[in-house]
């Protein structure tokens, strides 16, 4: 008998087996519940040594000893026709059988119920939140004041004053100041737990207070609060005229810094006792253009907001010429309708933009928030990134508890293509501003760069914790879904839901209502969808914005009706040749050109002005918009009919150091923009590549 069939006829095939799948389902079990009773991290290592030098043992017992009704015995000692391993084989094969199915079961229990909670734990843990770890007995927070005015629209001016207090604090090194972004949620006219409060901002101490204004006078109370033991350390009340209220403000700034012990340097104290203005109408002009600028989100129904806040401003700065913070402020609202909504990238906005700075510069060149003012023009307006990096490392030396330049910087490293680097600056940004929704959603987008869907959708998840109604964080967690699995179903549901609010509810996401009808290809939906869009965007990606005439082409396109489809984008071609003209040097607008070129038969015309947004925008110059560049224009040319171009382009622009959504999985199998490319098996192995690895792609 051969060395094989000895060991079939002895069991040992078959103790193995059992022995080697029992080990990985008492491993796999003892990693998921040991943590769980504190064991120490030691345990389930030893656990695994143990069992895997059991293994040699238990297989030389399995081929020394035979079982027999009278007990263990030698193999030599048992006699061919007393031998019972056949029937200790079988008994073997049912617990084979048995230990197989707990372990496939407990194989299902971790991938659909366990891994989805670490990966939620992962991003949490990921984005810092100090209220978890040791809290700087220094580091406070400054609520919103109440406003005891009779007068309520003096509600500008209380904010304005606790705005003041928390900039004077946050200047000073020695102390941790969190960001007006994240304290303004919690508004003084309900009961606040500043225990609770104090954890979720990550600090030790609160500031409360109130003002009163009427007349010439204004009475301004403020008590600083140990919120860990609710003890009392400062208050004071001051009463005074109206014209000392930014004097009030410096003193009580002082006064808290002295009661945490916290060291003034020279400059740090004169800071805190400059003036913003001399003239009060101005200050409620610009703490009214602040609080819209801190409130705004990145959509279009929000361009008439950021337009009164730089009428607002202006009139500021119109009133007193020499507001420093108020010209900061307007460069800051114009820069945003430059680079950031997209509204008017001209040269005109641009020069309004350094108008604003370089009057705040001339009043006060060393100012850090001079320096920041700069950074985020030369960011936002010439896309220099380095010198908006040695900007910002200016400002920091003054500004040390500002949010922003955290932010700014993670946004700036994002752009070279630093994604890990980038991503940890935001996450410091957070721990400055811990509920800043906008940055919270920034990093989410920072997942998705990096193609970590799982973290992204926590990352929304954890803002919706913030503004748990706002369907902008609640569509992307839901979109990320399709984009990374195909599965529209998520996305299906939460439009449904924000559709049963009432007609108007979805007006703020009819762009997103508008994507997952063209991936079900359901074109009634479409329809109603481009109705509630307006005159807004049917999609936006970045710098990449195609309107609703665009949307309209497309679906007419996708439902063969090619009259429309040639009138829609013939209306979109005249929209889109009217911003080129203003910004003939512009990549994505060139790029969105040469995209309606192509849907219009203007071959020769569409890869030019593609080819042409590549070059205006290298990614070397600009890792993120240089990807879309070559991104959009696979679009292009699969659209003006270049199938192996668009292959080529595709697949570059799939290796491009930043994701895009419109090369994504789901956007792969189910666009319309895609479609001149199905059938192709190229790019139907592209897209197979691109599915989930674990087998989560929803099935079509």
């Amino acid at each position: 008998m051969n060395f094989f069939a000895e060991l079939k006829r002895r069991n040992v095939i078959r103790l193995a087996g059992l022995y080697l799948v029992g080990a990985w389902l008492v491993v796999q079990v003892a990693g998921t519940v040991l943590p769980m009773f504190g064991a120490p991290e030691w345990l389930p290592r030893t656990i695994v040594v143990l069992l895997a030098i059991g293994f040699v043992p238990a297989v030389i017992f399995s081929w020394v000893f035979e079982l027999t009704p009278q007990g263990l015995k030698r193999d030599e000692d048992v006699a061919p026709e007393q031998s019972i391993t056949p029937r200790t084989g079988r008994r073997m094969d049912r617990m084979i059988i048995v230990v197989l199915v707990l372990a496939l079961g407990y194989f299902a229990f971790d991938k659909f119920a366990l891994t989805p909670r670490r990966e939620a734990a992962l991003v949490a843990s990921a984005v810092p939140n100090e209220s978890k770890s040791v809290i700087n007995a220094k580091s406070i927070a400054v609520l919103p004041f109440e406003n005891l005015s009779e007068e309520k629209a003096n509600a500008f001016f209380t904010e304005g004053v606790q705005d003041e207090i928390l900039t004077h604090l946050a200047r000073i090194a020695d102390l941790k100041v969190i960001s007006r972004t994240s304290v303004m949620q919690y508004k003084s006219d309900v009961a606040r737990n500043l225990r609770e409060i104090a954890q979720q901002l990550g600090v030790a101490n609160v500031v409360e207070g109130s003002v009163q204004r009427s007349g010439n006078r204004v009475r301004v109370n403020a008590q600083l609060i140990d919120a860990r033991n609710d003890a009392h350390l400062w208050a004071q009340t001051y009463d005074r005229d109206l014209a000392d209220v930014f004097a009030i403000q410096s003193e009580i700034a002082k006064a808290i810094a002295d009661q945490l012990q916290a060291k003034l340097s020279p400059n740090e104290k004169k800071a805190i006792e400059q003036p913003p203005t001399t003239d009060l109408a101005a200050f409620d002009l610009y703490s009214r253009a602040r609080t819209i600028l801190l409130t705004r989100t990145q959509s279009a129904s929000n361009e008439q907001d950021v337009r009164l806040a730089i009428e607002l401003l202006n009139e500021a700065v119109k009133r007193d010429p020499s507001f420093f913070d108020a010209y900061c402020q307007l460069a800051y609202a114009h820069e945003w309708f430059y680079a950031v909504g997209g509204f008017d990238h001209t040269p005109a906005r641009l020069a309004q933009a350094e108008a604003a700075l370089q009057a705040a510069t001339r009043l006060r060149p060393d100012a850090g928030d001079a320096h920041l003012a700069r950074a985020q023009y030369l960011y936002r307006g010439l896309r220099d990134y380095a010198g908006a990096l040695a900007e910002l490392e200016i400002a920091r030396r003054t500004l040390p508890n500002d949010a922003r330049i955290f932010e700014l910087t993670g946004y700036i490293l994002r752009r070279y293509g630093q994604q890990e680097e980038g991503l940890r600056n935001l996450e410091r940004a957070i721990e400055l501003d811990p509920r800043n929704f906008f940055t919270l959603q920034q990093i989410a987008l920072s997942y998705q760069y990096l193609g970590r869907y799982a973290e992204a959708i926590a990352a929304f998840d954890r803002a919706l914790t913030i503004i748990p109604d706002n369907i902008d964080a609640r569509i992307a967690g839901a979109q990320l879904e399709f984009f990374w699995k195909a599965d529209t179903r998520p996305l299906h549901q939460t439009i449904d839901s924000i559709l049963a609010q009432g007609p108007g509810a979805i007006a703020p996401v009819a762009d997103n209502w508008f994507l997952l009808a063209l991936a079900e290809r359901d074109p009634a939906a479409a329809e109603r969808a481009l109705v509630a869009l307006a005159d807004n965007p049917c999609w936006g990606e970045d710098t990449i914005n195609l309107s609703r005439s665009f949307g309209e082409g497309l679906l007419a396109r996708m439902t063969k009706d090619e009259a429309r489809a040639r009138a829609a984008f013939a209306a979109a071609r005249a929209e889109q040749e009217t911003i080129v003209q203003a910004q003939p040097d512009y990549g994505p607008a060139l790029c969105v050109l040469g995209l309606i070129d192509a849907a219009l038969g203007r071959k020769e015309a569409a890869m030019e002005e593609g080819r042409r947004a590549i070059a205006l925008v290298p990614m070397e110059k600009d890792v993120i918009n240089g990807s879309r560049m070559i991104q959009y224009f696979a679009i292009t040319a699969a659209w003006a009919g270049e199938k192996d171009l668009a292959l080529q382009q595709l697949e570059l622009g799939l290796r491009a150091p930043v994701a895009s959504i419109a090369l994504s999985y789901g956007m792969l199998k189910l666009h319309p923009f895609w479609d001149p490319l199905r059938g192709d098996p190229r790019f139907e192995k592209i897209v197979a590549s691109l599915a989930p690895k674990d087998g989560s792609a929803a099935a079509k």
